[in-house]
């Protein structure tokens, strides 16, 4: 028997909460739903998500390894990426793949985001 799975979510490492929040939030519209410390001075365990997919940024030595890459499918990547407010550190484009159109981003943790859009429209 194989599980149902109902939802996913990548871990991937963080150095600086401030700079989380401003490549996330700030630019790439993520919504920060949610955060955990053990302890007022322990490491940030923050929970993100941009529609239906969740991520993970940890602050803890140990859960998870730097320059770690998601794929992240999407629709409508084209009108997202105009729609993008400037970012001074990335300015990313879309390129046109066998596979679909793709807009590859690096977060300042040396983390790579990569959106896909396959339906065709992109």
């Amino acid at each position: 028997m194989t599980p149902e799975v109902t939802r996913s979510a990548p871990v991937f490492r963080s150095f600086d909460e401030a700079k989380a929040r401003e490549f996330y939030v700030d630019w790439l519209g993520f919504d920060w739903t949610g955060e955990h410390r053990f302890h007022s001075d322990a490491p940030l365990y923050a929970f993100l998500r941009l529609g239906a997919f969740h991520l993970h940024l940890s602050e803890h030595h140990g859960d998870a390894t730097p320059g770690s890459t998601a794929i992240v499918f999407v629709t409508g990547l084209r009108d997202w990426h105009a729609a993008l407010p400037p970012y001074p550190n990335m300015r990313p484009g879309v390129e046109t793949q066998p596979w679909g159109a793709e807009m590859v981003v690096w977060d300042p943790f040396g983390n790579r985001l990569r959106f896909l859009d396959q339906s065709g429209e992109a």
